[in-house]
């Protein structure tokens, strides 16, 4: 053993106390426990340990009132009986460390991988307020992503914020984790936010594989786990990669999926009384969602920065549900998946033309920015021709301009689901060959 796991060994250790506060319950109704006696220095949030005989379970205080404290079992309220002991945990903190890269932890810290895991030596809040936005830098410069589509026409700027909006089924899970493998970036963190249970060790395992764990920390919280732990995990996959921006390394996170973090969100804000707005989720709902993308983005002149991706959960890709709406205001661009593309076999089934980056033009030349446009333009065309097309309807040589789109079309397509393994100026590349085909009047038969 290291010196430095000597350290981080006492370190833990020495955290520990044997003195802590008690309550007793007092009433348990609808899987909530109220416990009286606590001191008044009991926060919410706070988390306890219910002391059933024969077991504990763990909660958290979600609701404070004169001499009660409202509790929210992790577990549930079962075997839960009026006069059990109910003890204080310490404040929640969460201490990571290099060691963690590569492998998978809970919310708490704790491995799920089975192998022992050490906490580091400097503890930080699992919810921390973001830099001061006078002292952020810009967004800065293009980074690979692996894909021709996010190298060139959506690009994906250092210290970006992006969503990622698709239904189920639709590709959503295989493209974060080809990012994960691909994109530049020195960490990936990665957060599996109320993900199945059966899903978790096949995205690790085979999804994202060796290769992409060796840079990897994910964290994961089960469809089956409290809100509570749910929500706190995409608070802890962001402390995490705090943790590796303030060392100065440039951090990807990915969140899956900010929709089970606002519904884990809405469970715990109407158990403590909150009132249920827009489609049940209370007014809370959009200030917790921009607390928790604020923290990513660009860090300040001596850190580095965490480019962020969140995925939402679109039903029938209604964009103008409320998690997507209240994400889209907080974001610097957004990627839908399309289902309809998905069923024509194209893979990344991205919706071009209802898809944004917030980092254009800014971060590409003028010929870039030329480029960007004219493909977009012939997509456009298409998009707004397409039945009359399909219908037979439309005579070639009746617009110069549709016909050139018509042309492009295939290329087009075959671009946007093309692996750009060789960087940036090779899919530029790319892309103006596809382009330069529309040249010269090809007209369809």
């Amino acid at each position: 053993m290291t010196d430095d796991m000597i350290e981080r060994a006492t370190r833990m250790i020495g955290g520990l106390s044997a003195v802590h506060a008690l309550g007793q319950v007092v009433a348990v109704s609808g899987g909530l426990v109220d416990v009286a006696g606590f001191p008044d220095f009991v926060r919410l949030g706070d988390r306890v340990r219910i002391l059933s005989t024969g077991a504990q379970t763990r909660g958290e205080a979600i609701h404070l009132s004169a001499g009660r404290v409202r509790i929210l079992p992790e577990g549930g309220a079962d075997g839960v009986s009026i006069g059990d002991r109910v003890r204080l945990d310490p404040p929640q903190s969460l201490c990571p460390h290099d060691d963690w890269i590569g492998r998978v932890i809970d919310p708490d810290g704790r491995p799920l991988d089975i192998r022992p895991l050490l906490p580091g030596k400097v503890a930080r809040p699992v919810r921390a307020n973001p830099p001061s936005p006078y002292q952020r830098r810009p967004m800065g410069a293009r980074i690979g992503t692996g894909f021709a589509v996010l190298n060139t026409l959506l690009p994906i700027a250092r210290g970006q914020r992006l969503g990622l909006f698709a239904g189920s089924g639709v590709g959503k899970s295989t493209l974060l984790a080809d990012l994960a493998r691909t994109v530049e970036a020195d960490v990936i963190v990665i957060a599996l936010v109320g993900e199945r249970g059966r899903e978790v060790r096949e995205f690790i395992d085979v999804v994202l594989g060796p290769e992409g764990m060796k840079r990897s920390v994910v964290v994961a919280a089960t469809s089956d786990r409290a809100p509570q732990v749910r929500r706190r995990c995409a608070w802890t996959a962001t402390a995490v990669a705090e943790h590796f921006r303030d060392t100065g390394r440039h951090v990807l996170l990915l969140v899956d999926s900010v929709t089970r973090f606002a519904e884990a969100h809405r469970e715990l804000a109407v158990a403590s009384g909150e009132v249920a707005g827009l489609r049940g989720f209370p007014a809370s709902t959009g200030a917790t969602i921009a607390a928790l993308c604020e923290r990513a983005g660009p860090g300040t002149t001596d850190t580095g920065d965490i480019t962020a991706i969140y995925t939402v959960l679109v039903a029938g890709s209604d964009m103008e549900e409320p998690v997507a709406d209240m994400l889209r205001g907080v974001l610097d661009g957004h990627i839908v998946l399309d289902r309809t593309i998905a069923e024509r076999g194209r893979f990344p089934a991205i919706d071009l033309l209802r898809s944004v980056s917030r980092c254009l033009p800014g971060v590409a030349t003028d010929a870039e920015n030329q480029a960007i446009a004219e493909a977009r333009g012939h997509l456009g065309a298409h998009d707004r021709s397409e039945l009359m097309i399909q219908s037979g309807l439309y005579t070639a040589g009746s617009d110069p301009k549709l016909d050139q789109a018509i042309a492009v079309k295939p290329a087009l397509e075959k671009f946007l689901a093309l692996k750009e393994g060789k960087g940036i100026p090779a899919s530029f590349a790319a892309l103006k060959q596809v382009l330069g085909s529309a040249s010269g009047g090809r007209r369809p038969s």
